[in-house]
């Protein structure tokens, strides 16, 4: 039976029901008010109005506030409705204008018998009126006269006003007090409860091992502990024990967390999970609070596994920098030390952590203990970027021609999430052109698109512009194609993209662990190749250039400050340290130098740089027919791909820009004449040969 079966019901008026409830009871309140306020509100008359009405016997009843003065008369008249044959009472209040002053009206009763004259005041014409109908015997109407006190007021009015607002105030009390204890009784309304852990529980987790592509040693080292927890005997009878902690490193995108979300799918125990930054609040001693109670719930789930991202939020190393040593972050990591390897015992939960800044966590964090294990989560190698490629390709409408061998070739030093994110851009793009299947040029394009951002389709050049970076790039490709240590031409293209008017896309053959001095070298050759380029065929420079010295000059300065690669020996004279706020020093690069060495640094930059100009310069002279050659096709076509180059460098021509053959069945010819096929193609060029 499913435990949730067994759960009690709760019964009852929510609090939801119950604010209803208030509320409209308020309304209600305030509704009855304003009917019962303008219930006896009375209908100002003016004096010829009302003297009208008193000549007709429609006036029922006067009412003085006393009976020496008129300053505030009023009373009820009737209205008779012939049609509906009703009759109704309306409340009046005669015009104050005519209170006390004298009248120029001459009232004449129905026989024409003269009741108010000229002269009279409101006071005696009302009397007169009264007195006739008390001696008329045959009077239709009687007006009643009532004197009442000025200062007067009924109960309603008196406390009418009082009572809705004592009434209106409790319930707003109550609706605020509903709402309050309602805050601390939910579960979604956590606004007081600050030491409460934010870790969500994972009940179901759809990754598994088999959707992890690309990292297989670090996959057996976490496949390892889903089998400790689920078969913990293997291994408490040779006395093993289960590793604390487990902290996943590597650069952003490599599947940490995806490693992460594979063991959830896959131990088969509760699986909590909670970013770094969730433990940290603006207020004091929250954090602590909440890393107590979320291992609290830990060992109430026993065993089970803690998973907690980006770890550096609140793991960063105690008194470094400028801040304080009594900080909230510091209190929180104190706490997390205390509960992954204090006096209590924490058997049974396993603390995953993941970073991608390892530098700047605390010592006493990584110690054997805490985070027994230190998995490092690189870059996939060459097997691994095909493996991803069919992974994300599951699901997708892949045209058959697509080699993912060769894309994986093309993308060296790419993480898993770059893979996936070109996937994706692929698939959009295909759906853009209205293709019916993914080709291999929707994924170059987003290739292309992940490295230097969308083409700039709308920006105009203007032939000159486009001639200089076309030769620009042509230099920076012929270094690739000429050079013994260079990286493999993979594109070249001239169409913008982001902040550059085109680019080369180079890869090695191979991956690599390793750099030698001859391929850096090579690389700061290949960045000076489009400068080059533009001094040979324009004699002039352009600011296109402006990235590729910044690269260069990058290059050669840490060879000679922190790889000894130059005359000045095997020495380290800078250190990259960091930021002050990553927890480091104050300065984010350590020299250990004086300003004599520093100027021989320089020296050595600068030999470097002008040697490896020197040499771009060199092989773009003695290559200039191929450079010509490729600037012309990348003007006529934008871009051209790594099979295209190599096709233009034996044929002096593109495959694409041959003349259609004519078919087969129209002029069948034997198989000796179809080799004399050369009269289709060009003049090849004389140097093609050499």
């Amino acid at each position: 039976m499913d435990e949730r079966d067994n759960r009690p019901v709760r019964r009852g008026v929510s609090g939801g029901f119950f604010t209803s409830i208030l509320i409209a009871l308020g309304i209600f309140a305030i509704v009855i008010y304003l009917i019962l306020g303008n219930i006896d509100k009375p209908t100002e008359l003016s004096t010829d109005k009302f003297l009208r009405y008193l000549r007709d016997d429609r006036v029922t009843e006067v009412v003085e506030s006393s009976q020496t003065s008129v300053t505030n008369i009023t009373g009820y008249y009737r209205y008779d409705d012939a049609n509906l044959k009703l009759i109704k009472k309306y409340k009046f209040v005669i015009n104050t204008d005519a209170y006390n002053i004298a009248m120029d009206y001459e009232y004449k009763d129905g026989a024409g018998t003269v009741v108010a004259i000229n002269g009279q005041s409101m006071y005696e014409i009302i009397h007169s009126k009264i007195n006739q109908n008390a001696v008329d015997a045959n009077a239709d109407n009687d007006i009643k006269l009532v004197v009442k006190n000025p200062y007067e007021t009924t109960w309603w009015q008196e406390w009418g006003p009082t009572i809705i607002l004592f009434a209106g105030a409790i319930l707003i009390c109550l609706f605020l007090f509903t709402r309050v204890s309602g805050s601390i009784s939910s579960s979604n309304n956590k606004a007081l409860e600050f030491n409460k852990s934010r870790a969500r529980r994972v009940n179901v987790s759809k990754v598994k091992f088999d959707d992890v592509a690309g990292a297989d040693e670090e996959k057996e080292e976490m496949k390892e502990i889903v089998s400790y927890l689920k078969e913990p005997r293997k291994y408490t009878k040779f006395g093993a024990k289960l590793p604390k902690g487990i902290i996943l490193v590597g650069p952003p995108g490599c599947g940490k967390t995806l490693l992460a979300k594979a063991v959830a799918g896959e131990a088969g125990v509760p699986f909590f999970t909670i970013s770094g930054s969730d433990f940290v609040e603006m207020f004091v001693g929250v954090g602590a609070g909440r890393v107590r109670d979320m291992f609290k719930t830990a060992k109430e789930n026993a065993p089970c596994l803690v998973f907690i991202d980006e770890i550096d939020a609140v793991g960063r190393q105690r008194g470094a920098g400028l801040g304080g040593g009594n900080d909230e972050r510091e209190q929180t990591l104190n706490q997390l030390l205390v509960e992954m390897d204090g006096f209590n015992d924490n058997s049974g939960i396993i603390v995953m952590a993941a970073t991608n800044r390892d530098d700047v966590l605390d010592p006493a964090l990584l110690r054997a203990g805490r985070f027994d294990r230190k998995i490092t989560v690189t870059y996939p190698d060459l097997k691994g970027r095909e493996e991803i490629f069919k992974v994300h390709a599951k699901g997708k409408r892949i045209d058959p021609d697509v080699d993912f061998a060769m894309l994986a070739k093309r993308t060296v030093g790419f993480s898993g999430a770059d893979i996936e994110n070109i996937m994706n851009e692929s698939a959009i793009l295909a759906v853009r052109r209205n293709k019916e299947s993914i080709t291999i040029d929707e994924i170059d394009e987003a290739i292309d698109r992940r490295v230097a951002g969308p083409a700039k389709s709308s920006r105009s050049l203007s032939p000159h512009e486009k001639e200089m970076i076309a030769y620009h790039e042509a230099g920076h490709a012929i270094i690739g194609l000429k050079h013994p240590h260079s990286d493999k031409v993979q594109k070249i293209t001239i169409i913008p993209r982001g902040n550059t008017g085109g680019h080369v896309r180079m890869t090695p053959e191979e991956d690599r662990f390793l750099l030698t001095k001859n391929e850096l070298i090579a690389r700061i050759v290949g960045y000076l190749g489009g400068r080059s380029s533009e001094e040979i065929f324009f004699d002039d420079v352009s600011s296109g250039a402006q990235n590729d010295i910044e690269m260069a000059t990058r290059i050669a300065r840490m060879m000679v400050t922190e790889l000894g690669m130059s005359s000045l020996g095997p020495i380290q004279y800078e250190q990259n340290t960091g930021s002050v706020f990553l927890g480091r020093d104050y300065t984010s690069t350590q020299r250990n130098f004086s300003s004599v060495t520093a100027e021989k640094i320089d020296d050595e930059v600068r030999k470097i740089v002008d040697e490896a100009h020197e040499a771009a310069l060199k092989l773009i002279k003695d290559n200039k027919e191929d450079v010509i050659l490729l600037a012309k096709t990348l003007i006529q076509h934008e871009q051209i791909t790594a099979e295209e180059i190599a096709y233009l460098m034996e044929h002096r021509h593109l495959k694409r820009d041959e003349p259609q053959q004519a078919p087969e069945e129209v002029e069948p010819q034997p198989i000796p004449e179809a080799k004399e096929a050369p009269e289709v193609k060009p003049v090849d060029d004389p140097k093609d040969g050499e």
